[in-house]
């Protein structure tokens, strides 16, 4: 993370040093209100928020909270885009998160501070963390899925709160994933209601909608140029209403590591692409489509299995299709 500890007198300086000692693995600037070696230095702190809101992942401020709320006040948008802010106190030994707690990790970054410094005690006010129910942000987050429709988390983590049934629909694997089920219902996708989240790759809904990253599983014929993919890769998108944005990473059979093809489409698109071998395909359990592939490489298939096997979730939301006769796709999330 990119940090901003942001010190208001002398012993609080003292203090931001002592701090960055521990957080040596991040890009640390400390801000001082007199000029001192290795500080940027300022004279308001407003000045700071204004001109370094956007560009920080985390502040953490050791000053009083009052000043802290007032003086970014003005530059708050949503828990979507607001950077993490902490608080603490002189000594080191409390630390409060008070914006951005989940998807900004200013949690996880109280935890982490309050876990090096002897004594330190991390204050989360998160209602979701405070009463240990599960929280579909951090989820999110987890996976790397992105949210739509956040202004409906409150709802939902608040029947969570009051011990009230969540319904969720989604694929068999993401669900098992889900360490804390107390008080949630795996439904359909067609059950869907006001009081229900969605996490699917798909889909246009009002509710709370988590969407996995998607990962492309690619077999093509030998000598099959890069616009042939492209025209395929296209076309496979707008067929299942998906985003480019969405893949994230692509995968296919070893014998295709010197395919120009597919690898100018891979560097085109910016999609890092994995090769995966006899062994780690013909290994998978399941079934799945008939393919060319069991014919000249002995194997359960190229688009589907490599699909799978490069994805977080293993499982296949979208079986293969064939594009002119010499192109396969196929996605797992």
């Amino acid at each position: 993370m990119k940090i901003a500890i942001i010190s208001i007198n002398q012993p609080s300086y003292q203090s931001a040093l002592t701090l960055a000692s521990y957080l040596d693995e991040h890009e640390v600037d400390i801000y001082a209100k007199e000029k001192e070696s290795s500080c940027l230095l300022y004279e308001k702190v407003d000045d700071i928020f204004k001109d370094a809101w956007n560009s920080y992942d985390a502040f953490i401020c050791i000053m009083a909270t009052g000043i802290v709320v007032r003086k970014i006040a003005p530059f708050l948008q949503n828990k979507a885009h607001d950077p993490a802010v902490l608080v603490m106190s002189i000594d080191l030994l409390k630390v409060m998160p008070l914006l951005s707690g989940h998807l900004g990790g200013a949690n996880e970054l109280g935890t982490l501070i309050s876990k090096r410094i002897k004594g330190c005690i991390n204050f989360v006010t998160t209602a979701t963390d405070q009463m240990k129910v599960f929280a579909f942000d951090m989820f999110a987050k987890k996976y790397e899925m992105n949210i739509e429709n956040l202004d409906k988390l409150a709802h939902i983590s608040n029947r969570l709160i009051n011990q009230k049934r969540v319904k969720v629909a989604t694929y068999d694997a993401v669900y098992q994933s889900i360490e804390n089920t107390k008080n949630l219902e795996r439904i359909s996708f067609d059950e869907v209601d006001e009081n229900s989240v969605l996490i699917s790759a798909f889909g246009k809904v009002e509710q709370l909608h988590l969407k996995p990253m998607v990962f492309l599983g690619i077999g093509c014929n030998r000598g099959t140029t890069c616009g042939e993919i492209e025209e395929a890769f296209t076309s496979f998108l707008q067929k299942h209403s998906l985003h480019k944005e969405q893949i994230k990473s692509i995968a296919s059979y070893e014998a295709k590591k010197d395919e120009q093809g597919l690898l100018e489409f891979a560097l085109k698109h910016q999609l890092e692409i994995t090769f995966f071998n006899e062994k780690d395909i013909n290994t998978l359990e399941g079934e799945f489509s008939p393919s060319q592939a069991q014919k000249f490489f002995n194997l359960k298939g190229v688009a589907e299995p490599s699909s799978i096997l490069i994805s977080i979730f293993k499982e296949l939301v979208l079986p293969k299709e064939i594009y002119n006769k010499k192109i396969t796709i196929a996605g797992a999330i």
